[in-house]
């Protein structure tokens, strides 16, 4: 089993067509999704983490390809400067995945980088920098 984060833009001639639901109900591939924007009459962004078998995934892949979709990889990354970061817990309230969290015995900020989703609210929130994109 394969698990990869992938960006789709969609064409404006695929916006109010089902095409994650075929993934899933044609390809058994399991989705979750990281962040979603529709431009109307425009283009759709969805960043996607997508499971499955191999030969699943690559048939899914194929038939996005072939309505038009561009696939792409998940290419930037959030990290953490531990030497800036003082721990005043401003990120932990906007982070929506949980990736950014307080210990309690210690009254430090701990970063898990699996559930992170990129979203970069934290690097918006974050007084002294601490958070940066890498790409």
């Amino acid at each position: 089993m394969i698990s990869k984060r992938i960006v789709l833009t969609f064409p404006h001639n695929l916006l109010d067509k089902p095409v994650v639901f075929k993934l899933v109900k044609d390809f058994n591939l399991m989705f979750n999704i990281l962040q979603a924007r529709v431009t109307p009459e425009e283009e759709g962004l969805l960043v996607l983490e997508l499971s499955g078998k191999k030969e699943d995934y690559d048939n899914g892949v194929k038939y996005l390809n072939e309505l038009g979709v561009t696939i792409q990889a998940l290419s930037k990354d959030i990290s953490r400067d531990d030497n800036k970061c003082t721990h005043c817990t401003a990120c932990i309230t906007i982070c929506p995945t949980g990736a950014l969290s307080l210990e309690k015995d210690t009254m430090k900020v701990n970063f898990d980088s699996n559930k992170c989703i990129a979203c970069e609210l934290c690097v918006k929130t974050c007084p002294p920098r601490a958070m940066l994109v890498k790409f």
